[in-house]
């Protein structure tokens, strides 16, 4: 069974930095475009950001570039995501997806193949 765990989620206050991890198995994780998405209560689930299945070629939503940084690790089978200067709308629930494509992935959640259970963050101001 495929499974995308998510780690590292907590509560900060505004300015703070968080790194989230996403461990996948069950799939060839190295085949898999990885993407963050973020649901904050009573809204829609949102693209944060995605990385390609070779390394490097990122997108980010405009909310989060230049204080978010995604990347994976093939050889640990986990994505990454680096949250610096965090504030209080960036408080959701985060999740990894999967994606089986070589090019740049989808930024619509129904695209995606796999998601993870997702995890907690809060930004206290």
């Amino acid at each position: 069974q495929v499974q995308l765990v998510e780690s590292g989620g907590g509560l900060v206050q505004a300015g703070d930095s968080l790194r989230l991890s996403c461990a996948a198995s069950g799939l060839t994780f190295s085949s898999y475009a990885m993407a963050w998405f973020r649901q904050a209560p009573g809204k829609e689930r949102e693209f944060v950001a995605t990385i390609r299945r070779s390394v490097g070629n990122t997108q980010y939503a405009d909310s989060v570039k230049g204080r978010f940084t995604i990347s994976r690790d093939n050889a640990k089978n986990t994505v990454y995501l680096q949250m610096n200067s965090l504030e209080p709308d960036d408080t959701a629930v985060y999740y990894c997806a999967a994606v089986n494509t070589y090019y740049y992935p989808s930024l619509i959640p129904r695209d995606y193949n796999y998601w993870g259970q997702g995890t907690q963050v809060t930004v206290s101001s």
